[in-house]
């Protein structure tokens, strides 16, 4: 997503979530265009209205984003979960409504030092970092390897979004794509569904149920051997061990992939969301819409890029 909204519902007693209250702000402008955005748990409604921002150091005055006050589309993700809004950092295209993008409010009003942000995303409970405006190189090691963030459709740049050379389980091409985003936003690894059941099975992974929705989720053996998955990205091999794909819960593993269908012209294609994005360093640049992959400090010890 693009945009950036903060939910505006005083929270109950036991709630720990912040909202935004625009009576308590000099700086508020009404506005009151009604605002709706679809995210795939359902949708989110309210309206936008305009204020001072800042994300960490960075403000931006008078910036137009939403406020929400129906977050039911997000289900129990928001109402336990530890957030207060999304700030959407996707490209202009996607932005609903056309509404300037928090990332480029930020690059027009000067205020980062270099006009791309990075993540760095931490493995097995440690704190992980987003850096804007520059990156961390204590969290990464060698050097980024560049590949041009392509049209989500012809026309629109929306989605950060690369070329794909192949998905591979040992040398063969398991997905019929050639399209990947990389997205924080995004925990698993996602594929098209004619893929998934291939994958399973290759990697030994088994439906939680055989019925909806639990026949979307893989569990694995925690300690059977398993095939490497290895993604092709700009003729290089971003590899990820069995421990970088498989999510252990006390003993039980999960296997950090699902199948999911982007409808043409925008899909088919593949989502490296959190499970890749722990094993590698990702620089984000809009200045020059690239991104660049290295490999991260949490990732496997005895990893390489190849």
């Amino acid at each position: 997503s693009s945009n950036l909204w903060a939910s505006n519902k005083k929270p109950g007693l036991l709630s720990k979530h912040q909202y935004y209250d625009n009576t308590k702000s000099s700086s508020y402008v009404a506005n009151g265009t009604v605002f709706n955005i679809a995210y795939g748990s359902g949708p989110v409604s309210g309206f936008y209205s305009a204020d001072n921002i800042a994300i960490g150091s960075n403000k931006v005055s008078g910036y137009t984003f939403a406020e929400v006050d129906n977050t039911k589309g997000l289900g129990p993700a928001f109402s336990i979960g530890h957030f207060d809004g999304i700030c959407g950092m996707g490209l202009d295209d996607i932005s609903v409504d056309g509404v300037k993008t928090p990332l480029r409010a930020l690059a027009d009003g000067g205020a980062l030092d270099a006009n791309f942000f990075a993540f760095y995303l931490g493995s097995g409970g440690a704190a992980g970092e987003l850096v804007l405006g520059g990156v961390d190189s204590s969290h990464y090691t060698g050097d980024f390897s560049y590949m041009p963030v392509i049209e989500m459709v012809p026309g629109r740049m929306g989605y950060w979004e690369i070329k794909m050379d192949s998905f591979e389980i040992n040398g063969k091409n398991m997905v019929d794509s050639t399209k990947a985003i990389v997205d924080s936003g995004t925990s698993l690894l996602a594929v098209p569904t004619a893929a998934i059941k291939a994958i399973a099975k290759a990697v030994g992974a088994k439906t939680v149920l055989p019925i909806p929705p639990f026949n979307k989720e893989y569990t694995i053996d925690c300690t059977s051997a398993a095939p490497t998955l290895d993604v092709m990205l700009g003729g290089k091999k971003y590899s990820l061990e069995k421990e970088d794909y498989v999510i252990n819960d006390q003993g039980q593993c999960l296997f950090g992939m699902t199948g999911l269908d982007v409808p043409a012209p925008a899909g088919p294609l593949v989502i490296l969301g959190d499970v890749f994005m722990r094993k590698y360093y990702v620089k984000f640049d809009i200045a020059n819409a690239q991104i660049g992959i290295a490999l991260s400090t949490a990732g496997t010890a005895n990893s390489e890029l190849q």
